[in-house]
């Protein structure tokens, strides 16, 4: 696949698609044109002796202090090299594919006043897989993504790391081997590779990605849910999902009605009405059964509707974000004049993320109940205590196992996990800079949070799955809806039946490979592409 920027294009999709490995990415003509046109504006006014921010001045606070034309470029070496000092964890490959990607597209919009060679460089690391190292911490999210872009400058220079093709070199050796010399940078081009949101932005996308997919997996853990306890599957229908019309909550009730359908372990509310019997004559009767399932599967809907929508305007915001002019200053060519502003400003993303921080804990939250229902043989409707196997009672193994009682504690602990780190990132500006920097936006924080967060969203429905394959062999899985028999095949491929107490480290691990590719959605995917499903 060929991916060609021009500064306006760039697709969620798309960052998907490079991070994976799997792009081209070149530069169109237009915008290596737009980049010269800034790029000579800038020329021109520097050598006027112009005052432009960053360019014949210091950096924030120190913007009064006013230099020659000479010195314009050791300044942008010095941005680069005082920032290097992130903290933390080294960023995760393909989230440095993504801000690669996505600072070369801010770039290639044409108004930053940097040279086409240079953004060509990003797009020659991204092809060649040579990722600089970049530490995780130390963004505060304006004025941009100064720390962590400050190792991608760093790499172009030749002074920093880079993993190559997942081994880790020298930014020096790996040019010199590819007959390359370091960048030499002009006036504004350091700032205008480190003064953006690219890094954040790059967080945010993966996490949107795995958000998407959680979304579906979801449906089909609750639809699993209702099979598993017995459930009314009536809580679907259309009417009533029509008569609260939000669009996230009807296209998943009508993934989780069409997954169901065939289903000869959940029933319809008539079935459940005939099976908890009439009054037969009498003026008081106690139902052996409720005719209505618990919130966590009668609202699941509502639920992960909340997620989907949160992610259509969350899914524009970043697209918005990712073929935007995010540093500052701009040049504009059609009237000769720089622009000071704070484009840098990552408030969309730190929003964004955390909007969908809280949508994705309130799924895992939703999952971790439906599996207390399911491994609690109070309110399972017949199942197995923890679902172990139903020994008989003189057999020697009766007794001694635990079945997913274990697996339980752990999903809780980890749902625990992810309801703590949805609280909000973008409330905790802090004053920066001698307070240049007084109000900032923390959005690679919430972008950090929301990536991480759909992880640990990722074990749960991992953990979960199991148990509802689990349970419908139980049931037995023949008696399953089609689809929802495709999918129990597909997991039992991967992981045996419990039979016995055993560690199941191995079988959440094999669980979580799956659920990280597309196989599992894919063989449901009609369910979300179907007229009803809005």
């Amino acid at each position: 696949m060929s991916i060609v920027l021009d500064g306006s294009s760039l697709t969620i999709s798309d960052v998907e698609t490079v991070a994976c490995g799997k792009a081209d990415v070149t530069i169109s003509k237009a915008a290596m044109q737009a980049m010269m046109r800034s790029r000579d504006l800038k020329e021109k006014l520097v050598s006027s002796g112009q005052v432009i921010y960053g360019v014949s001045t210091g950096f924030g606070d120190s913007v009064t202090r006013h230099i020659a034309a000479s010195k314009t470029a050791e300044l942008q070496r010095n941005l680069i090299r005082y920032h290097v000092n992130g903290t933390g964890h080294d960023t995760p490959p393909e989230v440095v594919r993504g801000t690669l990607l996505i600072r070369a597209n801010c770039l290639a919009k044409g108004n930053s006043g940097i040279r086409p060679e240079v953004v060509s460089r990003l797009l020659w690391h991204l092809t060649n897989d040579a990722l600089p190292r970049i530490p995780e911490r130390g963004s505060v999210g304006a004025s941009g993504d100064l720390v962590p872009l400050c190792y991608v400058g760093s790499a172009l220079l030749g002074e920093g790391e880079v993993d190559h093709r997942g081994k880790r070199t020298s930014a020096a050796e790996l040019l010199s081997r590819s007959g390359l010399s370091p960048i030499d940078l002009e006036a504004k081009e350091g700032l205008a590779l480190i003064n953006g949101t690219s890094f954040s932005s790059a967080f945010a996308t993966l996490a949107v990605i795995k958000a998407r997919k959680l979304a579906k997996l979801a449906d089909i853990c609750s639809a699993m849910t209702s099979e598993a306890v017995l459930g009314n599957r009536g809580h679907f229908t259309d009417f009533i999902h029509t008569a609260k019309p939000h669009a996230g909550q009807r296209e998943s009730a009508a993934a989780i009605r069409r997954l169901l359908q065939g289903s000869r372990l959940s029933m319809t509310s008539e079935q459940v009405a005939e099976l908890a019997g009439g009054l037969d004559g009498h003026d008081y009767a106690l139902l052996p059964r409720s005719i209505q399932d618990r919130y966590s599967i009668r609202c699941a809907p509502h639920v992960t509707g909340v997620l989907r929508d949160t992610l259509d305007w969350v899914s524009n915001w970043l697209e918005i974000e990712v073929n935007s002019s995010n540093d500052n200053p701009l040049f504009e060519p059609q009237t000769g004049l720089a622009h000071s502003g704070g484009n840098f400003y990552g408030g969309h993303v730190a929003q964004a993320m955390d909007s969908l921080k809280t949508a994705l804990a309130n799924v895992a939250d939703l999952l971790d109940r439906q599996l207390a229902h399911v491994v609690d043989e109070k309110f399972n409707n017949g199942l197995t205590p923890n679902l172990v196997p139903a020994f008989e009672s003189d057999e020697w193994r009766a007794g001694l196992h635990h079945g997913f009682k274990g697996m339980q504690i752990a999903c809780s602990a980890i749902t625990a996990e992810a309801l703590k780190q949805s609280a909000p990132a973008g409330i905790f500006s802090r004053s920066t800079e001698a307070h240049n920097q007084d109000k900032v936006s923390m959005s690679a924080i919430a972008a950090r949070d929301a990536f991480y967060l759909a992880q640990l969203v990722e074990e749960v429905v991992a953990i979960h799955l199991l148990a509802l394959c689990q349970a419908l062999d139980l049931r037995g899985a023949e008696r399953s809806a089609p689809m929802i028999h495709k999918v129990h095949a597909t997991v039992r491929e991967r992981v045996p039946f419990v039979g016995e107490d055993r560690a199941m480290e191995n079988d959440i691990n094999s669980l979580l490979i799956l659920l990280r590719g597309n196989q599992l959605t894919e063989i449901v995917t009609e369910c979300w592409e179907t007229e009803d499903a809005v």
